[in-house]
């Protein structure tokens, strides 16, 4: 495996955090939201990694794989009743239907997403510190 494949794995992964990351944003903000555009309260947004082959110069050697963002779907649990009958999407009984959204596992996603990114972030990093030795060794 050469450095610039090394490099472009991690990128793949980078972008992929970054994803998620937005997505769990988005779901904090939309934690209170009870009514879309298509109607109905906000439904919480999950992200599913997939594995992506990647294409290499010669076509010999395995194929090196990276991660990309596979689908981002919409969880389908229903979100909590509650009690409020002032509020403007109450139904006749006077129960408001939350977002599906829960803030612990969100921040927990949150976490998780930038703890990932970071260390991803660090392999990028430490690929460009040995790709400048390698060039200095060559001097």
């Amino acid at each position: 495996m050469n450095l610039l494949s090394g490099i472009d794995i991690t990128a793949g992964a980078l972008n992929a955090q970054k994803t998620r990351l937005d997505i769990v944003a988005q779901n904090i903000a939309n934690a209170q939201t009870t009514r879309t555009p298509n109607g109905g309260p906000y439904q919480r947004q999950v992200v599913s990694f997939e594995a992506a082959l990647m294409r290499q110069s010669g076509g010999a050697g395995p194929g090196l794989q990276t991660v990309r963002v596979g689908t981002v779907t919409a969880d389908r649990t229903p979100g909590q009743q509650v009690y409020n009958p002032q509020h403007p999407d109450a139904d006749r009984d006077g129960l408001v239907t939350m977002p599906n959204v829960n803030l612990s596992y969100e921040m927990v996603d949150l976490i998780t997403a930038s703890r990932a990114y970071e260390a991803n972030l660090s392999v990028a990093k430490n690929a460009r510190t040995m790709a400048m030795k390698a060039l200095e060794i060559g001097k």
